[in-house]
């Protein structure tokens, strides 16, 4: 990518060093690019060059849904990113564009669809009731993260993904470690390599996972030949991460409840405002650092004006498409009774991300349980003092210390 492919005047590039934030700050860096211009360009820590920046909400839902805005040409350029480890597995889910990356996703959408997702409600309930009476039987003060946060959306995903119990530890390290930039590119990969030994063994041997999880559904696929075990492996790793990422963005969730006893006691009282009042939350939270994966434009596309031609990298901001005013007014409040709320905290097109539904599923019940059976709950230190990650991709409390 050059200047000369551009025409016109191209925005300048701006150098994104994508540090850790504090609590549910809005990264300032975001916050100057939205205001620059709806097409940016920008240069993340990694990888090589720069890529352009899409922050609008309508302008992210199109590049998102176009077929000429493509994942799978990433495997052969080196692209600006943000993290050392984030280098693309050729047939990995998360690369792949139509029809291919809709082949691999019926594989498992049974056990996404909202009736496969309630198949795991009442034992996700179950043990988050354990968990909390656990934390009130040891009595506070109490770290939220470790005893309830961390914990519950482990145990969660492995139930869907056909994990036994007796292994989510070592699920729970292999993500932390993916997850981080903070310990290497050696590391990070190591960790993948060894969870990704483990679910080749755990689908090739499918007769030793729950009837309808999704290991047993990926090992069907690929005793039918639809999918190799391979593509099996690549999406297990994938939804295994996803699943766990729920911890730091319910961490944010809590945080944002506790430091804001006002609308944490509404929440209280008001049952019914509850659904609506998460999908706010689920909108406002900055669940992320800088961006997730590019996108390469498969030909000339005009946005805003801005020519991007055919083989630049394309990012989009879903942060900043839920702060845009056009779509969300005040979109720096946090307004519960804000309808209608189409936020994109999930994504949006063929890479919406799958497990959305169950990620709302253990949101609402982290909130009614937690709120119902915890009366008083509050922050034991003040909010400044509460640790937030360092070298996370995903943000949140590292841990939320409370009592009540």
């Amino acid at each position: 990518m050059t200047d000369e492919t551009l025409t016109g005047t191209p925005p300048p590039v701006r150098q994104w060093p994508a540090t850790d934030l504090a609590g549910t700050d809005f990264d300032p860096v975001l916050t100057e690019l939205m205001n620059e211009g709806p097409v940016t360009r920008i240069q993340l820590p990694n990888g090589e060059g720069w890529a352009w920046l899409v922050t609008r909400y309508d302008d992210v839902r199109m590049v998102t849904n176009d077929p000429r805005f493509g994942r799978e040409a990433v495997m052969d350029k080196q692209v600006t990113r943000l993290a050392p480890h984030f280098i693309p597995d050729r047939g990995a889910v998360g690369f792949l564009d139509p029809p291919d990356h809709t082949r691999l996703r019926r594989s498992v959408a049974a056990a996404f669809t909202a009736k496969g997702v309630e198949r795991v409600r009442e034992r996700s309930r179950a043990m988050l009731e354990e968990l909390v009476d656990e934390l009130l039987q040891d009595g506070p003060p109490a770290d939220l993260t470790g005893a309830v946060l961390s914990p519950f959306p482990i145990a969660v995903i492995c139930e869907l993904m056909g994990v036994p119990a007796a292994d989510r530890h070592s699920m729970h390290d292999w993500t932390q470690l993916i997850l981080s930039s903070a310990h290497g590119k050696e590391v990070s990969e190591r960790a993948k390599r060894e969870m990704s030994a483990y679910f080749t063994d755990l689908i090739g041997h499918g007769a030793h996972s729950p009837e309808g999880s999704v290991c047993a559904l990926l090992s069907e696929a690929v005793d039918r030949d639809e999918i190799t075990l391979v593509e099996a492996v690549g999406l297990a790793v994938l939804l295994q991460i996803g699943g766990e990422a729920v911890t730091n963005n319910s961490g944010q969730m809590f945080y944002l409840l506790l430091t804001r006893p006002e609308l944490m006691e509404r929440l209280r009282s008001d049952r019914e405002i509850r659904p609506r009042a998460i999908d706010e939350l689920l909108r406002y939270i900055p669940h992320r650092n800088a961006v997730g994966l590019s996108r390469i434009a498969l030909e000339d596309v005009e946005i805003r004006g801005v020519r991007i031609r055919a083989g630049d990298a394309v990012y989009n901001s879903y942060l900043s498409a839920n702060r845009d005013p056009e779509v969300f007014p005040d979109p720096d409040t946090i307004d519960v009774e804000r309808s209608p709320n189409p936020h994109v905290a999930f994504g949006f097109g063929p890479h919406y991300c799958p497990g959305g539904m169950l990620a709302r599923l253990e949101s609402e019940l982290l909130v009614d349980v937690l709120l119902d059976q915890v009366p008083g709950l509050k922050l034991a230190v003040p909010p400044e003092e509460v640790p937030f990650r360092k070298g996370a991709l995903i943000r949140g409390p590292e841990s939320l210390p409370v009592t009540w």
